[in-house]
């Protein structure tokens, strides 16, 4: 079936060995998706036999190795079934980063501590709308089948992979990502940046980068079986100029040694240039791990996507994190607090001043790094707001954070603000962090 009208109803797809099923789903709206014969999965996630499984506004893909029948229930925009994929590419990457888990568990299980105990660290790198982020997750599920849990990390500050956007995050994951409920949240590790392009302070996102490189490594010093299982990395989009400087940066920050390039010749010969006889992991010159650069090509099934996409899928994230994913309609709580019970204060505040131009002493108010309190006005009304598990001004830099609250209403009269939490009780942390990102809640 390969109509580009929007099609209702049940519709029934016959997958030959190694074809694709592909399809597209308006945002905010969502179809079931059931395998009635033979074996398929979504983004390496295997699908139930029988059993109907939600798939939210977006693009998807039901690959099958040997075959499959799929009954697909609801209005889709766009649905087809293609022969050529780069599912065996994918395959056999995972097969070179397996061995690397089977020997690091090996060395850890003899009790060598060197680099030889270290899991692979993979980051998938490359231009916007090649594909990354499904490959990440293609990654991290097929690990997860063989029994391993790898880290999964998101660094695109404008997708917001595992809570909203604007925010970097890391999470162990111990069973399969899948297309309805996204990246298991049991355990995030979330720094929030404030705004949904590094551009606007790449000096936080690079210090963001580095907090978060330094909790994987204690994370993995203390953990062999999480050390073994290795880490799965999506990047941002943005790949040249101060965008390049900031991809090598995280790169070398949490000490990647595969690096995959999708769809950018280019790219890759950069990176083949720049990684040229590099090593990670090793204590002095000569030791650790080599850095293998791949290339990797994007699926057919990716295709650009306009801006006007790209807010709709911001949007339509952080209505998720709320509300829950369409058809799971989970109700999040409303509380109205005194400006006086909270503190609100924002990271940065444009370039920085060079020393020789302040006063002896005097620190630049247009520090990028630097926390400043924010008075409280109506332009917080909208405001999607990060709570800190910093306690002080002092740790609020270097905390990530516990969640986030919506802001629904603002009193100034009475000195008051109305927001939304997806949890009762009380808040974590009544120092809340501000940044640019705001979402306007559509009836």
């Amino acid at each position: 079936m390969g109509d580009d009208a929007p099609n209702a109803g049940t519709q029934t797809h016959y997958l030959n060995k190694e074809e694709e099923f592909r399809v597209e789903v308006k945002i905010g709206t969502s179809v079931k998706v059931t395998l009635t014969d033979g074996t398929a999965e979504i983004f390496g996630a295997e699908l139930p036999k029988g059993t109907p499984v939600t798939l939210p506004g977006g693009k998807h893909a039901v690959f099958s190795w040997h075959g499959a029948t799929i009954d697909v229930l609801g209005a889709t925009e766009l649905e087809y079934v293609a022969r050529d994929t780069p599912m065996t590419q994918y395959l056999n990457l995972d097969g070179v980063l397996e061995e690397r888990r089977k020997a690091a568990a090996a060395a850890g299980a003899a009790g060598d501590d060197g680099f030889a105990s270290d899991g692979p660290r993979v980051a998938l790198v490359g231009p916007t709308d090649v594909g990354k982020s499904s490959i990440a997750k293609i990654l991290t599920n097929y690990a997860v089948r063989k029994q391993w849990a790898p880290l999964f990390v998101d660094l695109d500050l404008g997708q917001g992979g595992i809570t909203c956007p604007a925010t970097i995050g890391a999470v162990p994951v111990d069973r399969p990502i899948d297309a309805e409920e996204g990246v298991p949240l049991e355990m995030p590790l979330v720094y929030f940046a404030g705004d949904t392009s590094p551009g606007n302070n790449p000096d936080l996102y690079r210090y963001l980068v580095e907090r978060m490189a330094a909790m994987l490594d204690a994370r993995h010093a203390s953990n062999p079986a999480a050390r073994a299982a290795g880490v799965v990395i999506n990047t941002m989009g943005w790949v040249e100029g101060q965008g390049y400087k900031l991809l090598l940066h995280a790169l070398d920050a949490l000490k990647v040694d595969n690096v995959v390039v999708v769809g950018q010749e280019r790219l890759h010969s950069e990176l083949t240039r720049d990684f040229r006889g590099k090593r990670v992991g090793g204590d002095v010159p000569g030791e650790g791990t080599p850095v293998r650069v791949w290339k990797l090509n994007k699926s057919g099934g990716v295709v650009e996507r306009s801006p006007e996409f790209r807010r709709r899928c911001r949007d339509q994230k952080i209505r998720e994190y709320f509300y829950g994913a369409p058809g799971a309609e989970l109700q999040p709580h409303s509380q109205t607090l005194p400006f006086g019970q909270v503190s609100i204060f924002k990271v940065g505040g444009g370039p920085r001043a060079p020393a020789t131009a302040l006063p002896i002493g005097q620190q630049s108010s247009s520090d990028p790094l630097r926390v400043t309190t924010v008075a409280p006005s109506m332009s917080l009304l909208n405001s999607v707001l990060a709570v800190s598990h910093g306690r002080s001004n002092a740790d609020l830099l270097s905390s990530n954070v516990a969640g986030f609250i919506f802001v629904t209403e603002v009193d100034m009269r009475n000195g008051r603000f109305t927001f939304v939490s997806p949890s009762a009780g009380e808040l974590p942390s009544r120092n809340l962090l501000a940044g640019s990102l705001k979402w306007i809640e559509m009836p």
